[in-house]
């Protein structure tokens, strides 16, 4: 962790008197399930990162993550006009493939750019192995991303961001997301998606170990004629945290 002039992440003083982190590693876990209709896809990956600083107030972090993804098809959900349509019957309606990723991040006390690609292993995505069956796959997601923290005063920060996502054959597309920080105990904001959604955000850190944050996607594309929009709830555990602080000291 770098070295901030105080405990709240979010306060001036932090900002100004940063310093650079030691370097040190970083591991993770993560679990992410979505389900669309009857096909539902969960994540399981392991990361591990190595953090150094560059300079006295600039670290740069390089990570990896692995692990396995779960695909399965509940046909009880899928009326189809052929019962014995060949695209899933007889097929292996519940799959599991190999998922890595890495990426790359540079982070200071008041700002931080970065890149990342998932599904870095191509693999076939389809329920049955019949040659005469439209075959998917998977294909690489590259994601680039920057945010600043611009303090309005001692307890109150904004935290505006950006996500551009490239994914081939689909247009490119961008997040914009602005956050507003209470010292370092909640924060509340709002996103835009090109051509896609507006969003409402919302987090807090109960304590030095725990925080929750929420999510919902307002939809306005083609999509909101059978989605109304999307909940996302994302439940944190700080582990080894030295400071005991509610936030992670770089704050964003």
């Amino acid at each position: 962790m770098g070295q901030g002039g105080g405990t709240d992440p979010y306060s001036r003083s932090y900002t100004r008197d940063y310093m650079a982190s030691e370097p040190h590693h970083g591991i993770g876990f993560q679990i992410v399930s979505d389900k669309t209709g009857p096909i539902q896809q969960t994540n399981m990956d392991f990361s591990y990162a190595y953090h150094l600083g560059l300079t006295s107030k600039l670290n740069l972090a390089l990570g990896v993550s692995a692990g396995v993804n779960h695909i399965s098809l509940n046909t009880n959900e899928i009326t189809l006009e052929n019962p014995l349509d060949p695209a899933i019957s007889n097929g292996n309606n519940s799959q599991w493939k190999p998922d890595l990723g890495a990426g790359i991040w540079a982070y200071s006390g008041n700002y931080y750019f970065g890149a990342s690609v998932q599904q870095l292993l191509k693999e076939n995505l389809y329920f049955n192995t019949s040659s005469d069956v439209t075959q998917s796959q998977t294909v690489p997601h590259y994601f680039f991303t920057a945010g600043i923290k611009v303090p309005l005063n001692d307890d109150v920060t904004l935290l505006p961001s950006i996500l551009l996502k490239v994914i081939q054959p689909v247009p490119t597309t961008f997040d914009v997301n602005l956050k507003m920080a209470f010292q370092d105990v909640l924060w509340i904001g709002g996103s835009y998606r090109k051509d896609d959604s507006f969003g409402a955000l919302a987090g807090f850190n109960i304590n030095s170990s725990i925080n929750v944050g929420y999510s919902y996607d307002f939809t306005t594309s083609a999509l909101k004629t059978v989605s109304n929009g999307t909940h996302e709830i994302v439940i944190g555990i700080l582990l080894n945290n030295r400071y005991k602080l509610r936030s992670p000291q770089h704050g964003f």
